[in-house]
């Protein structure tokens, strides 16, 4: 029999699926409209960039920031033992999904970070950042660190 879930990890849930419903939105409308022109984007915000479309962007959105994030709240729910994500798992005892759950959101942070440098402010980008932040310290919350198999041999 499985433990009770902690409010934490519903709230990893939550943040986790909001991002991927935000990705897949705006990378599917990237992808579809590599102009900018579906979210009314003008292709010279890309001059600072190393992209001459929203394609790459798109996609990246879209697989990295949209898919995978919505793949991790159902492995989250349903801890599946998948030796390959396991290989990337620097963290030995603790679920594959926990630690890919903080990897996300590093590359979530970095993502705003480059695109800030890249294009300049906006708001959805501060409002993305702040998403990256609480995946990751959510992921860092000892309920979900001790629910995903956190343990003194971790440390």
């Amino acid at each position: 029999m499985m433990e009770k879930r902690p409010f934490a990890f519903y709230l990893l849930e939550f943040l986790l699926a909001m991002q991927a419903l935000g990705a897949l939105f705006g990378g599917l409308s990237l992808v579809f409209s590599p102009s900018g022109e579906l979210l009314h984007i003008p292709l010279m915000v890309l001059k600072g960039s190393p992209f001459a479309t929203f394609m790459i962007p798109g996609l990246i959105l879209l697989i990295v920031l949209g898919l995978f994030p919505g793949i991790l709240v159902l492995a989250l729910f349903r801890r599946p033992v998948w030796k390959a994500a396991g290989m990337l798992n620097i963290y030995r005892g603790i679920h594959w999904a926990w630690t890919y759950s903080l990897y996300l959101g590093i590359m979530l942070i970095i993502w705003i970070l480059l695109e800030v440098s890249w294009i300049g402010y906006d708001i959805l980008q501060t409002i993305f950042g702040l998403v990256g932040v609480a995946i990751v310290v959510a992921t860092l919350l000892p309920a979900n660190m001790r629910y995903f198999g956190w343990n003194k041999k971790n440390e």
